[in-house]
């Protein structure tokens, strides 16, 4: 036989079921309620996180936009500064070829290197490539590479004596280093023979 349904059981168990969610709901609520000064600072705080935010990452798009700006061309230039170098070796060659040495030709072709070079050089000022000046000066590393040591007794040790290839800077970059030579104290011959007799 099945059993008979009581309405009122159903209603009670019903009843209670609603209760409990009620108060299960009302549980949750107050662990979930917040007072409302809690709530407006936790709002400042991240209003205040993403100004902040926003202002750092304007500064550094602003920063990239200026440094495309000053050194867009950066990889040009370097590549640039060969022209200079070969001028220089067109002009030693020239200088020491035999056959038109002291001659009227080449003194007009010299003459028109000369310009041509000062143009490039002019250029290159506008856009704020300047040479490194590097001879009688210390070595310094952020700016000049050494090449050879040369004995000489006249200059403090590390001091430029020979410039071997010109450096350049753009605005405060390196475009390329100076190599240099530096100058080291000459070794006596006492200490040289005392250093080959002990090998």
């Amino acid at each position: 036989m099945e059993k008979e349904q009581n309405p009122k059981t159903d209603e009670k168990i019903n009843n209670k079921t609603e209760s409990q969610e009620i108060s299960e709901n009302n549980e949750k609520e107050s662990e979930t309620k917040v007072a409302p000064e809690e709530k407006i600072k936790e709002l400042e705080d991240k209003l205040a996180r993403t100004l902040a935010e926003m202002e750092n990452q304007r500064r550094r798009f602003e920063k990239e936009k200026d440094d495309a700006f000053d050194y867009g061309g950066f990889s040009f230039a370097r590549e640039s500064l060969n022209l200079i170098d070969n001028f220089d070796r067109a002009k030693e060659s020239l200088e020491n070829d035999e056959k038109i040495k002291n001659s009227d030709i080449l003194k007009k072709i010299l003459e028109h290197l000369d310009i041509v070079k000062k143009d490039i050089i002019s250029i290159f000022k506008k856009n704020n490539i300047e040479e490194i000046i590097a001879v009688n000066k210390k070595l310094d590393p952020n700016l000049h590479q050494a090449m050879m040591e040369i004995e000489d007794e006249n200059k403090d040790p590390g001091t430029i004596v020979q410039e071997i290839q010109k450096g350049y800077m753009m605005k405060d970059r390196l475009l390329r280093p100076s190599l240099v030579a530096v100058s080291k104290k000459a070794e006596n011959k006492e200490e040289k023979s005392k250093e080959k007799a002990k090998k």
